[in-house]
């Protein structure tokens, strides 16, 4: 942490965690276990930001406990009339507190005061050691403590557009003085402390009359002065200017228990800080933390040290000579892959942790090349990331199908929720070993300066592969997942690569079609919600968006914020449900279209030289063992609606070959099929083998009627349901995904407990097997390890709690989702059919049309064994010219 001086940063920790909660949509951060994330990452995303851009030296977060403060006990109404606080919100705050508690911040909460009389306190201890204060706060209150010391960064808009407010920019803005805006804010009064001031009051009056007498006392003695009804206003209301003008000081005395000295920024737990964002899934957020200690978190105890290994430069009929007598060797370069085109100059090449040998490709000829290839082919390799790396050899004439290790996926399996997989950090972590970037070779190079240092680094990091590797290695078999690393992920590790390459063909004419379609379906969708307020408003701006909806159209009032009541689409969607008003459906037509038309063009964007998207598949994301893709993500394409087929016409057969077909083949249901496998329900395991559609029979089972009896609402319901309880959804959760009330949910979860009792001991069984264990399996084995089960926050066990419920099935369907992917790849074979794409439960193959029945055949017959559950694995196959004409 970087000093540049001695100052004091305080953060109004409730005000700015309260704005980033409004500030990111709730419903587009959350874990995987279903934990809302909006205000932790809001919040922590400006606390890394302010503290990169100020350095402070010391620093404090205040938070409120609650509204029983001595300005309750002085005034009843204080802060009455709220809008409750959205239940998201709350459980994320004990999440901060814990998370800048772990970065060495100092924690402030004091009862019977609030976080700002804290601020005001602690800013007084600052300017009393001689500190450079600023006092970062949503609260304009907080304008009081501007000074020639104290500066306030008062948040534009969400919290990441900070404004200084100086005694010059305070009396610029509001034409009062710092220690005149605590008499400006008694005069107009407080709505959101519910203190109300001189009807027809504003802030330009109330500068006046301060002005004119000096400060608030002044306005009062002077109060039979002021003429006309303004005059007349302010003497009938002065008992609430004196109440308002005493609740607005910020006490500065207050006993914290703490000193200035008590606020130095600390070294905090980097381990349980790195623990915190692990479980949050804060992946790029704890890269830019890393930024602001210089470090990822080293291990308590960690043996850090630089290794000396020395790094020799050859060519490569030398570097052939030197590895012809080894059987494992590490590899490492500076690949880089683009469409088409590797770029990879250094090749670093180890077969002993003390020494790697590192040649120029760019100067190595076709038939150097070519024994190069020949001779890393007949060698055993560990590399890390091997896939990026794979690639980018091929396009050179490295011809390398596979690898017998990979310390990013290996530290993946034993860490499936980790932020990042670096082979710096996990060398740090598993041996001690720190590697330099770059720097003075031990031995003897011939590249240019800055060549040389890219290739001491790579040669390094080749060194280090072989002894991280057998920790790995060693630490992957004592947990019993040698069969998920060795015969899963590793294997699976070329076949990504295939298909990446490969890409799939998009029709660019359509894709831009589609564009068009869905902007003037947006357009279509406002002209009519235009028509239906009989006037032009922007449907993109929230504020006036509130002024039509509950001001012109007086609808009931949604969620209360501090930009006034929210817009966002879920709550819309529920304010259509209430009214039925058509400029709610035309807007939410709008938003649909608009939404539909960014994802489109995102893929044009994708689309390459070759007229295909070749999407990226991430291996080391997903805690749960699934594959995730960027670049586009293909995962975000609609499945059931209307439009999302419209965006998969897109993708279609290889144009280039004749009456070339797509086929996709899918499991039916395969969570639940798990499910059925793990808990043993004897009712559902006979359902799947009968064959029986298994929403209704469960329905029927659930609500009392016959099979057939089951309308679509009660399928939808059992649906949500059965999907839900895999994710550990509540009653709570289960009413506002079907829109009914709680009392309904949870009878309906009951009845479903109540006919398949096997389910719900399972779901009980499990996390308390993970709680004693420490961890979940799939029927593979992978494991996820979930410490927070343990923990003495509630929150943190509740997304544990979820977590084990949801790894074990999930995990289990990614399982055999890959093995699916391999068998069917191996039994592909020399067909020149090919694997494409995996998105979802679902594996799309480009098909010649000479091989359809032959592909149809392998894929049905390798997907449905790929493991033997007590329930037959369904797969359903379809083709076509397009992804949705091969849907089934």
């Amino acid at each position: 942490m970087t000093q540049v001086n001695e100052s004091l940063l305080l953060i109004d920790g409730h005000s700015l965690a309260y704005r980033a909660f409004h500030a990111l949509p709730v419903e587009n951060f959350a874990t995987t276990t279903g934990q809302s994330t909006n205000a932790i990452y809001g919040f922590i995303s400006m606390l890394i930001n302010v503290l990169r851009d100020e350095s402070p030296s010391h620093v404090a977060v205040a938070f409120d406990l609650g509204r029983e403060t001595f300005r309750l006990e002085e005034y009843a109404e204080y802060k009455a009339g709220r809008a409750k606080t959205p239940p998201e919100f709350h459980p994320q705050i004990d999440l901060i507190k814990d998370i800048v508690a772990a970065m060495g911040i100092t924690v402030v909460v004091k009862e019977g005061f609030e976080a700002d009389d804290a601020l005001a306190t602690m800013a007084r201890m600052g300017t009393e050691a001689g500190a450079r204060v600023e006092v970062m706060s949503g609260d304009k209150d907080s304008f009081q403590l501007s000074n020639e010391i104290v500066t306030i960064l008062y948040p534009k808009r969400g919290v990441s557009d900070l404004n200084r407010m100086t005694p010059e920019s305070i009396e610029e803005k509001y034409g009062v003085s710092p220690s005149n805006y605590r008499g400006l804010a008694a005069l107009v009064g407080e709505k959101a402390d519910n203190l109300p001031g001189v009807p027809g009051v504003g802030d330009k009056t109330a500068a006046k009359w301060l002005t004119t007498y000096g400060d608030l006392p002044g306005v009062l003695e002077n109060a039979g002065a002021i003429k006309g009804k303004v005059g007349e206003k302010l003497r009938d209301h002065v008992a609430d200017v004196e109440r308002n003008f005493k609740l607005n000081r910020l006490l500065d005395d207050v006993d914290l228990g703490l000193g200035y000295a008590d606020l130095k920024w600390g070294d905090g737990d980097p381990a349980e800080l790195s623990s915190l964002f692990d479980q949050l899934e804060f992946q790029a957020l704890g890269k830019r933390l890393s930024a602001i200690f210089g470090e990822e978190a080293v291990p308590e105890g960690a043996d850090r040290r630089v290794r000396e290994v020395s790094v020799d430069a050859l060519d490569v009929p030398g570097l052939l000579g030197k590895i012809a007598d080894a059987d494992v060797l590490a590899l490492d370069s500076d690949a880089r892959y683009e469409l088409g085109r590797g770029d990879v100059r250094v090749l670093a090449v180890s077969a002993t942790p003390d020494e790697a040998w590192v040649v120029d490709l760019a100067e190595a000829g076709p038939s150097a090349i070519a024994d190069l290839n020949s001779a890393l082919r007949a060698r055993t390799l560990i590399v890390h990331s091997a896939k990026t790396q794979i690639k980018a050899w091929r396009s050179l004439g490295l011809e390398v199908d596979g690898v017998a290790g990979d310390t990013a996926l290996a530290a993946y399996l034993l860490v499936p929720d980790q932020r990042s997989y670096e082979l710096s950090q996990i060398a740090l972590d598993r041996t001690g070993v720190e590697l330099s970037e770059g720097g003075e070779a031990s031995g003897q190079l011939t590249f240019d300066l800055e060549s040389e240092q890219t290739a001491h680094t790579h040669g390094q990091r080749a060194a280090a592969l072989l002894d991280v590797h057998a920790v790995l290695a060693k630490a992957i078999d004592e947990a019993d997942m040698g069969l998920v690393y060795r015969d899963i992920e590793l294997p699976l590790v070329p076949v990504l690569a295939r298909m990446e390459l490969a890409g799939i063909a998009v029709d660019e004419a359509g894709l831009s079609g589609l564009i068009d379609e869905f902007t003037k379906q947006a357009e279509t969708s406002a002209e009519l919600a235009y028509e239906a307020i009989g006037h032009e408003v922007n449907l993109g701006s929230p504020k006036q968006l509130q002024a039509v909806l509950f001001e012109e159209l007086d609808m009931p009032k949604t969620k209360r914020t501090k930009t006034g009541y929210t817009t966002d689409a879920e709550a819309l969607a529920e304010l259509f449900i209430k009214t039925e008003h058509p400029f709610l459906q035309h807007l939410l037509a709008y938003r649909d279209s608009t939404k539909l038309k960014q994802t489109v063009v995102g893929l044009l964007k994708t689309v390459a030289e070759d007229g295909r998207i070749h999407t990226t598949y991430q291996q080391t994301v997903a805690a749960t063992g699934r594959l995730s893709s960027l670049d586009p993500n293909l995962q975000n394409i609609p499945v059931r609606t209307e439009s999302g087929r419209r965006i998969r016409e897109i993708f279609i057969a290889d144009p280039q070959v004749e009456d070339s077909r797509l086929l996709t083949a899918d499991y039916s249901q395969i969570e639940m099929r798990i499910m059925a496998h793990l808990s043993g329900d004897a009712a559902l395991i006979q359902a799947f083998k009968d064959g029986e559609d298994l929403h209704s029979y469960v329905g029927s089972k659930v609500f009392g009627v016959g099979i057939d009896e089951v309308d679509s609402a009660m399928r939808s319901k059992v649906k949500a349901m059965s999907y839900g309880l895999v994710y550990g959804l509540s009653a709570y959760g289960l009413s506002r995904q079907l829109a009914i009330g709680v009392d309904e949910a949870k009878n309906l979860m009951e009845q479903y407990f109540e006919r398949f009792g096997a389910v719900k001991d399972y779901l009980d069984e499990i996390v308390e097997q993970a709680r004693a264990k420490g961890y979940t399996e799939t029927i593979m084995g992978r494991r996820r390890y979930l410490p927070a089960l343990h923990s003495d926050r509630r929150q943190l066990r509740d997304m544990a709690e979820r977590a084990a419920l949801n790894a074990p099935i999930q995990g289990s369907a990614a399982d055999i989702m890959k093995i699916a992917m391999l068998r069917v790849s191996h039994r592909l074979g020399d067909l020149k059919s090919t694997v494409l794409l995996q998105v979802h439960d679902e594996i799309i193959v480009d098909v010649r049309p000479e091989e359809t029945e032959a592909v149809a055949k392998i894929v049905t017959e390798e997907m449905g064994s790929a493991y033997e559950l007590e329930v037959p694995l369904d797969v359903n196959v379809g083709t076509g010219i397009s992804w949705h004409a091969a849907a089934h």
